[in-house]
């Protein structure tokens, strides 16, 4: 296959020279890396490359040249190079421009020059963006190929799991696509077997579960070790901030998930007020790093496997799994979040999966592209996926029960909606039916004041609305209010009916189960931030290693 190419733009002969030597040097063997000395030999460049077919992975360029501005060159460049990541090298003096140009053109990053030494200052950053281009654009001959009928609830839920693991597929539909009809004649398939899976290796999946797509992924579905030292339920943010400080203090650390890692975070087109990057970061971006460093540091992660029950064993604490098998752990920090509350309408809930979804994954905003799209909640998640959805849907309504989007959703996002022309606000209106015929095509709202009653054509609708936790597994062993939520700390000794069996005082992120933490949204009073959960599962890591010395 053709080498995907780097570009890079400065005017000075010297300094241009050198940025293409460096990167040339680092990564030559995978990449072809262009020099041009100007923006518009770098537009001309790219317009070569187009007419060649040849994929433009990143363009770095300096913003300082006096014939046309590094932003202007990326503004003008993406028409030609529109999947490209953006690398802008600044002066100090330009550091305003470059954080007004993430926002205007949706730069990637900027680099303060010199960037000497490049191995420190210089490739860590490369390496990011095109590990990101990379994951975009995955080798064909290395895909998985999903066959099925668009409005499917299991083909939805296959191609959320493939999406939410990292593993690159193409979406190949049987009503709209002659392939799919050829693919599932050879596969001597029925439509009862549908979706297919067809993975590179010409294994052929039918209509598989979760734990069977990932067995056959290669993805880990059992624990290896019969004795940890910590387990964690939940690979949300807490959960794999609680896996990467175990890990990496020494603790035998195994955590287990039941979809993919992540968690509601995972699913957000755009995390932007997480500290430290400035142009803010996909959930889908944030949980591949912090799945990345827990594998470098040796903790086990077990998907597709859902916690049923937890037994004290001794001082032992072991969590039952769905279809058999068990894993047992000196400790536990539960950190299986919320879930989004269903809508409750019986005539809505039948299409979920058809037309009907609850949060969504960012790669689902271009099955959406001309079409009117509506989203239920008020929530910073909800502000996100409407904003994400708009990129591509013909328009956006908002379905907001309460008065207003200020109360629970967050400044920035809310200036960004105003801002947006196809996104509309409904506030005191709610959804109260539907009806379609195999899929959602309509649905019937309702004014809370004056009662008045519409029905709107829409194949689309994506709820975020209120926090249910799935803590009924804990039993009676662990304290939870009348909302499930578990209760730690003095809020569980204050609480009505709260057992404590140690003379020490819980600690602070202790359930009632002596060794057995909380941490993040599952927790009563948590924040509901993706930083507040990293900082608890942290957080609870401590807490750990003190009640591992004195057991």
């Amino acid at each position: 296959m053709t080498k995907p190419a780097i570009l890079t733009v400065d005017d000075d002969p010297m300094v241009s020279a050198a940025i293409t030597r460096d990167l040339r040097e680092h990564y030559g063997a995978d990449y072809r890396v262009v020099g041009a000395t100007s923006g518009e030999e770098a537009l001309k460049s790219l317009e070569r490359l187009l007419l060649r077919e040849q994929p433009v992975a990143l363009i770095v360029t300096d913003q300082r040249m006096p014939a046309m501005a590094g932003i202007e060159l990326l503004e003008r460049a993406r028409p030609l190079a529109p999947t490209a990541k953006q690398l802008l090298l600044t002066a100090y003096a330009d550091t305003d421009a470059a954080i007004r140009a993430i926002n205007d053109i949706g730069l990637d990053h900027y680099l303060l020059k010199p960037w000497d030494p490049p191995v420190e200052r210089l490739y860590p950053v490369v390496d990011d963006l095109l590990g990101d281009w990379q994951r975009a654009h995955p080798d064909v001959t290395s895909e998985v190929r999903v066959v099925g009928h668009r409005w499917s609830e299991a083909a939805h839920t296959t191609k959320t799991f493939l999406v939410r693991n990292h593993v690159p597929y193409r979406w190949i539909d049987v009503e709209a696509d002659d392939e799919g009809e050829q693919l599932v004649g050879a596969a001597g398939a029925s439509p009862g077997d549908l979706p297919l899976v067809l993975l590179p290796d010409g294994t052929v999946l039918r209509t598989p579960t979760n734990v069977e797509l990932a067995t056959s992924l290669g993805l880990r579905t059992r624990a290896e070790q019969p004795l940890y030292d910590l387990c964690i339920v939940g690979g949300g943010p807490a959960g794999l901030a609680s896996a990467v400080y175990a890990a990496s203090e020494g603790l035998r650390t195994v955590i287990v998930e039941r979809e993919a890692p992540g968690g509601q975070a995972g699913q957000s087109a755009a995390i932007e007020n997480y500290l430290g990057f400035p142009r803010g970061l996909s959930g889908a971006d944030l949980t591949q790093r912090a799945v990345a460093q827990v594998v470098r540091f040796g903790a086990e992660m077990v998907v597709a496997r859902d916690v049923v029950g937890l037994e004290r064993r001794g001082p032992g604490r072991a969590v039952l799994l769905d279809g058999g098998g068990e894993i047992e752990a000196r400790s536990l920090i539960v950190t299986t979040g919320v879930s989004y509350r269903r809508l409750g309408a019986a005539d809505v809930d039948g299409f979920t999966g058809r037309g009907v979804y609850y949060g969504a994954t960012a790669s689902e905003a271009s099955q959406c592209e001309g079409d009117d799209v509506y989203v239920i909640g008020a929530a910073n998640s909800a502000g996100q996926a409407a904003l994400n959805l708009s990129r591509h849907a013909n328009r956006v309504v908002m379905l907001v029960r309460g008065d207003s989007l200020e109360a629970t959703m967050s400044q920035y996002l809310i200036d960004r909606i105003n801002e947006a022309p196809n996104i509309e606000v409904r506030l005191r209106t709610e959804l109260v039916g539907g009806r379609g015929d195999g899929h959602l095509e309509a649905v019937t709202l309702r004014h809370r004041d004056s009662g008045e009653v519409e029905e709107v054509e829409t194949s689309w609708v994506f709820a975020y609305i209120g926090a249910v936790p799935r803590t009924e597994w804990l039993g009676d062993l662990v304290a939870r209010d009348d909302k499930g939520f578990v209760l730690t700390g003095t809020d569980m000794l204050q609480a009505a009916g709260g057992t404590w069996s140690l003379p020490r005082v819980p600690y602070a992120l202790e359930t009632s189960l002596p060794g057995v933490f909380a941490a993040g949204d599952v927790r009563l009073d948590s924040m509901k931030r993706v930083a507040s959960a990293v900082g608890e599962g942290a957080m609870a890591v401590h807490f750990v290693h003190r009640y591992l010395a004195t057991t």
